[in-house]
């Protein structure tokens, strides 16, 4: 029908270039996050492409999401003012009859956006806890980059080498500024390396002196050393029963039905019904006034795109407070968004027959 096959070209057009758009500046913005956290030492410079997709990855379904909910706005509202929704309704093709071409359009993204949020997403946040994880197990003198100054694993300790070698154990003309409530001490040496005794690993510093200032006393100690060792303190990897539910496999999360599992299941299966809802609500929405040149409607479709949103991380922090049980958190907030979805496509299409009646009678 050629109803259905113009409506459908439109929305994937339109579907394609918002999808463009939307990446080019989410990715541009995860970048900038990305980068800044390698420069304070939170992940690694060599991970940084790799993290920058697996982020990129795991926020994929909200993209898609908002992209089929522009999509739908932009086509219908453009049909508005062009008048071609007046020619639809006065052939009798209701509102009600744009809901199947749009989720025939949008069917395959919605799987797309389901398989992401329960399979993809977990395994993202995995991987990149990994990349973490690893990055935060090395020692404390191979995190430091020569020339820099970089914070310990820690948090207590401000590093500086002047050269390293090619093993990033050994270090020469070491500098360490370190901070404790009781006191902060400045220690230099000539060298320094990487010693592992059992589970621990200790920074040996050799040829160097310490300078000491007591918080409470005001006292300073000065002193010179041959050789010198500090405890580095290093992070083992997340064990699978220990990962925190965001990267807990959805199966695992139902298999162990505490509330901050639930809560999380809730948010992954909100983000698919959500997405649905969503497509429901932008038909009514996309209502626009051929005689106003406006986007009104489309800053108004887009605020609601964004209190759903919200409305669905607060569905997440009930569950997992145990305020609501899952199901009713689904029923409630989801339920509640279809039916309102399907009101406000009724309120609009009995409002163009009105509107088309008081034409025919005049």
């Amino acid at each position: 029908m050629l109803f259905d096959s113009s409506l459908r070209s439109d929305l994937a057009r339109s579907f394609g270039a918002t999808l463009v758009v939307i990446l080019t500046i989410v990715l541009t913005m995860f970048l900038i996050r990305t980068l800044g956290q390698a420069a304070i030492g939170r992940v690694s410079p060599q991970d940084v492409v790799l993290l920058l997709g697996y982020t990129a990855l795991g926020h994929l379904p909200t993209m898609l999401a908002l992209s089929l909910f522009i999509s739908v706005v932009a086509t219908l509202g453009r049909m508005y003012r062009d008048s071609e929704m007046t020619i639809w309704f006065a052939s009798g093709v209701g509102l009600s009859r744009f809901v199947r071409p749009v989720l025939r359009t949008s069917w395959p993204v919605l799987l797309v956006i389901g398989a992401l949020a329960l399979f993809v997403w977990p395994w993202v946040n995995q991987r990149a806890q990994e990349l973490k994880d690893r990055f935060e197990r090395r020692s404390d003198i191979s995190r430091v980059a020569p020339g820099q100054f970089q914070t310990s694993s820690d948090g207590q300790r401000v590093f500086f080498i002047d050269r390293d070698s090619a093993d990033g154990r050994t270090g020469r003309n070491v500098f360490i500024l370190g901070t404790t409530a009781e006191a902060e001490s400045v220690t230099s040496a000539k060298t320094g390396r990487i010693e592992v005794e059992g589970e621990d690993r200790f920074l040996v510093l050799d040829r160097g002196q310490r300078n000491e200032e007591r918080s409470a006393s005001g006292e300073k100690t000065l002193s010179s050393f041959e050789n010198y060792r500090v405890l580095v303190g290093d992070r083992v990897l997340a064990r699978v029963d220990e990962l925190p539910p965001r990267a807990t496999p959805s199966v695992e999360l139902l298999r162990t039905p505490t509330p901050r599992n639930l809560g999380e299941f809730t948010w992954r299966m909100g983000l698919l019904l959500g997405a649905t809802n969503m497509l429901l609500l932008a038909i009514p929405l996309s209502a626009a006034n051929p005689r106003r040149a406006s986007n009104w409607n489309l800053l108004f479709a887009l605020l609601t795109f964004v209190v759903y949103y919200n409305v669905i991380n607060l569905s997440q922090a009930w569950v997992a407070s145990g305020r609501m049980e899952m199901g009713a958190a689904l029923a409630s907030f989801h339920g509640g968004a279809f039916a309102l979805a399907l009101a406000l496509l009724w309120w609009r299409e009995q409002g163009n027959r009105r509107f088309g009646l008081r034409r025919a009678a005049a």
